[in-house]
């Protein structure tokens, strides 16, 4: 049984998104680093992720009906 999240990814990882963003399907329990990795998104480069408004890990599992942003390192100066 698969459920659904609002998947965003931002600036870098953009190109990774996948076709329908706001309703892409999960299996409840994956965890975040599972589904980067589904993606073809370099573990790596996810450094700030959010779930629900709030700052988690790659390790975070999620079960359906979240809003989940990622972005690459920032920089500036």
């Amino acid at each position: 049984m698969s459920e659904i999240i609002d998947l965003r990814l931002f600036a870098t990882l953009q190109k990774f998104n996948p076709a329908s963003p706001d309703t892409f399907a999960i299996t409840p329990g994956v965890t975040v680093r599972d589904m980067l990795e589904q993606l073809g998104v370099p573990i790596e480069k996810a450094k700030l992720i959010f779930v629900n408004g709030l700052k988690k890990d790659l390790d975070v599992a999620l079960k359906g009906g979240e809003r989940v942003g990622i972005f690459p390192p920032v920089g500036g100066g």
